[in-house]
């Protein structure tokens, strides 16, 4: 195994998931549902939201899905052009405010410090939006340490579908077997078998957990504070 470059999904492995997202959640979900309270909580809960564990689901569709998929879920009613409005705001939405409230995981940035000084090349793949990505990267201070950031809307298909380490690998020069994938779902994990990435990193940081990660990763970490370890074969 020659791994040369790494991609990183964002939400749950770079940052504190629950932390970051469920107010920002809760604001679309109350907006979605006209101020309805009772509404935005059962919008909350068909997104994937677990009131009585306190965090979202492992690979529900607010923990693993785009803006779009939110919007077809919560406004099924929408025409096409209602569609393309409350995405756009969406993306709007979760580019300022999840920058804004974004909280890093710990150990996060001095793992990603020891990685690049190592001469590894490193990006970030989200099913967030593009936007969204590179101002998070802005607000952790990490962004110099990263070559590209892909949302959703960078690809013509988001994760689970293997685009977004193709045009990694495209970028870089590099096979998909020299670029290991990191992240805490399965859409991350599954996005790594399709596109043949060299090493699947599961990571216990985000909502996923050993039993949903286990099958399709190579490796679970506790997060990715652990991978330079890891990578060094002393973990």
């Amino acid at each position: 195994m020659t791994i040369k470059a790494i991609l990183f999904d964002k939400d749950g492995t770079l940052v504190d998931f629950n932390a970051t997202w469920f107010a920002i959640g809760d604001k679309m979900a109350l907006e979605a549902a006209g101020g309805d309270r009772a509404l935005a909580n059962a919008l909350l809960e068909r997104a994937g939201y677990d009131f009585a564990a306190g965090r979202f689901r492992a690979d529900s569709v607010f923990a693993a899905g785009t803006n779009a998929q939110i919007v077809d879920l919560w406004y099924p009613d929408a025409d096409a052009v209602q569609r393309r409005d409350r995405i756009d705001h969406f993306d709007v939405v979760t580019a300022s405010e999840g920058a804004a409230r974004a909280v890093a995981l710990p150990g996060v940035l001095d793992a990603l410090t020891a990685l690049h000084r190592r001469g590894l090349r490193l990006a970030v793949a989200t099913n967030d939006s593009t936007q969204g990505a590179e101002r998070t990267l802005a607000t952790l201070g990490v962004s110099q340490l990263f070559e590209a950031a892909y949302g959703y809307d960078a690809v013509a298909n988001p994760k689970p579908a293997p685009d977004v380490i193709i045009a990694f690998a495209d970028m870089t020069g590099l096979k998909p077997s020299e670029i290991a994938m990191v992240g805490d779902n399965n859409h991350d994990m599954e996005t790594g078998r399709a596109a043949g990435a060299g090493l699947r990193v599961a990571v216990l940081s985000g909502t996923g957990t050993r039993d949903t990660l286990e099958p399709l990763a190579h490796v679970v970490l506790g997060s990715i504070a652990d991978l330079p370890g890891y990578l060094n074969g002393s973990a």
